[in-house]
C-alpha cells in the first residue's frame, strides 16, 4: 500500500533564533519511500542535518525573526500489516540485556519509575512476565486514562497523569513506557505518523501520533495503549526515552507556534 504523509508548521519568532527539528522519518523507513522527502523552508535557511544518539535524523538551523515555515509531503510504501502480535515472547532478565537497551529501564524526564516502581510491583508482579506483562499494562493504561485533546499539557509527566487519568497519546506512551520499565522491561518512546487506515475515521484534527516498543526474545515490539489493539501504517518519525528526546522542535528562544498541520492517508 502507498501512504501519503506530510506536514505544514509556522513559528513566528521575534528575533534570529537557533532551532533543531526532528521531521524526517526514521532513515531505516527512507528505503521505503516512493516520492522524495524534502523539506521546504520558507523564508530558506541553510541548514544543517546530523543523526542524534538516539539514530533520529534532525536538522538544525537559524531560524530568522518574524514566521518561519516548513512543509514537505512524500508518499511512502507499507506492507499494510497490522503490527505483530507475539503472544509468547519471553522477557529477558537485566542481566542478560544488551548493554545499549539499558537505558530504557531507567527513569527520565516524564517517566517517574522511583515514583511508580511499588504500584506497578503491586499491581503487575502477579502477571507472566513477557507479552502478556506488558499486555496487562497497556490494558490498564488503556482503561485508566481518558483522552481528551482539551486537557493536554506538554509538561504532564506519567506520575502526573497517573494521577489525573486523563491526557493525550503521550501522557499513554508516558504512563506505560514508566510501568513497563518499573517491571525491568525495555521500553521507548516512540513518535510518527498514524493515519486512519484500517480503522473508522475520526474527526478530531490528524496529528503525530505516540506509542511506545518494548525489547522482548531479542527485539522490539511495537505496543499502544491509546488505541489498544494492533494499527496498520505506522511511519516512526523518532524514538527515545521519552517525548523530551523526539521533540519535533526545539527553539532556543521565545517563540509562538502559529499554524499546524499534518496529513496521513493511505492512497486508494
Amino acid at each position: 500500500m502507498e501512504i501519503r504523509a506530510g506536514y505544514d508548521i509556522s513559528i513566528q519568532f521575534p528575533a534570529p533564533t537557533p532551532l533543531i527539528l526532528m521531521l524526517d522519518i526514521r532513515p531505516e523507513r527512507e528505503p521505503d519511500l516512493i516520492t522524495p522527502q524534502r523539506p521546504v523552508f520558507e523564508p530558506w535557511v541553510p541548514v544543517q542535518r546530523y543523526i542524534d544518539g538516539f539514530g533520529n535524523r534532525c536538522t538544525r538551523l537559524l531560524a530568522p525573526a518574524g514566521i518561519f515555515r516548513t512543509w514537505a509531503e512524500f508518499t511512502v510504501y507499507d506492507n499494510g500489516r497490522p503490527e505483530r502480535h507475539v503472544l509468547d515472547a519471553q522477557q529477558i532478565p537485566v542481566e542478560d540485556l544488551p548493554s545499549d537497551v539499558l537505558v530504557f529501564l531507567l527513569g527520565s524526564r516524564y517517566c517517574e519509575t522511583d515514583l511508580l516502581s511499588e504500584f506497578a510491583w503491586s499491581v503487575f508482579g502477579g502477571t507472566p512476565p513477557g507479552w502478556a506483562r506488558v499486555q496487562a499494562i497497556v490494558d490498564y493504561v488503556h482503561n485508566h486514562l481518558t483522552f481528551s485533546y482539551a486537557n493536554a499539557r506538554n509538561t504532564r509527566t506519567a506520575w502526573e497523569g497517573w494521577n489525573e487519568r486523563i491526557g493525550v497519546c503521550r501522557d499513554f506512551a508516558h504512563l506505560a513506557v514508566t510501568l513497563c520499565r518499573c517491571m525491568n522491561i525495555p521500553a521507548r518512546y516512540c513518535t510518527g505518523y498514524l493515519g486512519d487506515i484500517g480503522v473508522p475515521l475520526v474527526p478530531d484534527p490528524m496529528d503525530f501520533s505516540a506509542w511506545f516498543e518494548v525489547w522482548l526474545d531479542g527485539t522490539w515490539y511495537t505496543f499502544d495503549a491509546r488505541h489498544n489493539k494492533p494499527r496498520i501504517g505506522r511511519i516512526v518519525i523518532a524514538r527515545g526515552r521519552d517525548a523530551a528526546d523526539v521533540a519535533i522542535s526545539t527553539s532556543f528562544g521565545p517563540h509562538l507556534l502559529t499554524s499546524f498541520n499534518v496529513t496521513t492517508y493511505e492512497i486508494v
